[in-house]
């Protein structure tokens, strides 16, 4: 007995150790506004300067899609503690607990990984280009020499060869707040410029098709882009992780109260852009509404460096939840020493492919 109850001790004792180690369960001291500035960053992304071109059907299924995605948000942050003495701190785990431990895994794991890889592949791309937009207006009069977009996505891509080796979320709460607020900023450029350039000449509101099979791919294509400005759900849990839970005071009280927030400074960004920037150019409007500004040059060169400073929050946010299950299947399955070289390898080698 005596030596069975060491064994139990031993793993235990291992099994801190690593959740110590493990970027998600390493650190658990975050405030209610942490939980406010990493779900503003996870959930408005540079999708936000497309919503205009969604409008028209897009304006009924914006403000459903704000208060659907609100309510399921909240019920996330209740199930989060719902088994007393147990936190759901990462979303594959509360798949087990619904599925079972096997099921669990191969339904919500896959998915997740899904979104996460690909919005940060998206990420890397958007940042890309947005540098590449910052390179072109500000060059425009000045003969600079052409560069690929292959160069900038390099340039931006090396960003996160240091960023990521910070260890866990509470590590990037700095990041996380610059890109907030960069969203913030961003959005208001589009708005407030667009506002200022006018109702252009000519503007129409009707359907940019005129067959009943383009009016079909249309109101999908609007869609499509308002279900990718709500992203963010698919690391809730593990921002929630982050926030000192005890029985008297669990987690969701200032975890809800970061969200509310957070749905607040939502609101603000895609209405206005929304709603605005469709008023003034109508169906013409760009698929990105800083294409269709065009003028003045620097303010929209301002917008997309914001741009750039917002994808590397965001893809720092959606990337720690990927770096704890790669860690975790090294450590815990492949029963590699948590170490510092691991992690370097590990992340590296994700940002580089």
């Amino acid at each position: 007995m005596l030596y069975e109850q060491s064994d139990i001790d031993e793993k235990l004792k291992r099994q801190k150790e690593i959740d110590d180690w493990l970027p998600i369960t390493s650190s658990r001291n975050a405030k209610w506004w942490y939980s406010a500035f990493h779900n503003v960053t996870a959930m408005v992304g540079a999708g936000v300067l497309s919503l205009p071109y969604a409008m028209g059907p897009g304006v009924v299924i914006l403000l459903l899609s704000w208060i659907i995605t609100l309510y399921t948000l909240w019920q996330m942050v209740e199930m989060h503690e719902m088994v007393p003495g147990k936190r759901f701190d990462r979303y594959h785990e509360l798949g087990q607990y619904a599925f079972g431990r096997k099921l669990g895994l191969w339904i919500v794991v896959p998915q997740q990984l899904i979104v996460e890889v690909g919005v940060n592949i998206v990420y890397m791309v958007t940042g890309g280009k947005s540098l590449e937009k910052f390179h072109e207006v500000v060059c425009a009069n000045r003969h600079c020499k052409p560069l690929k977009t292959t160069y900038f996505i390099m340039i931006f891509a090396s960003v996160h060869f240091v960023l990521s080796h910070l260890p866990n979320l509470n590590s990037i709460s700095g990041v996380s707040l610059a890109a907030a607020v960069m969203s913030l900023s961003y959005s208001t450029i589009a708005w407030a410029a667009s506002a200022h350039k006018g109702v252009q000449d000519g503007v129409s509101y009707g359907s940019r098709s005129h067959s009943d099979a383009g009016k079909v791919f249309g109101f999908f294509n609007a869609l499509g882009d308002v279900a990718f400005a709500y992203a963010g759900h698919n690391v809730v849990l593990e921002i929630q992780a982050t926030i000192p839970s005890t029985p008297e005071k669990p987690s969701k009280g200032p975890m809800w109260r970061g969200v509310v927030v957070a749905y607040i400074v939502v609101a603000l960004c895609y209405f206005p852009v929304a709603l605005i920037g469709y008023w003034m150019f109508g169906n013409k409007v760009d698929d990105n509404i800083l294409i269709s500004l065009q003028k003045p040059g620097w303010l929209i060169a301002m917008a997309n460096i914001f741009v750039v400073i917002h994808v590397i929050g965001s893809y720092q946010i959606y990337a720690m939840p990927v770096f704890d299950m790669l860690e975790t299947v090294l450590v815990k399955k492949l029963h590699f020493k948590p170490s510092r070289m691991l992690r370097f390898i590990t992340r590296n080698v994700y940002v580089g492919e």
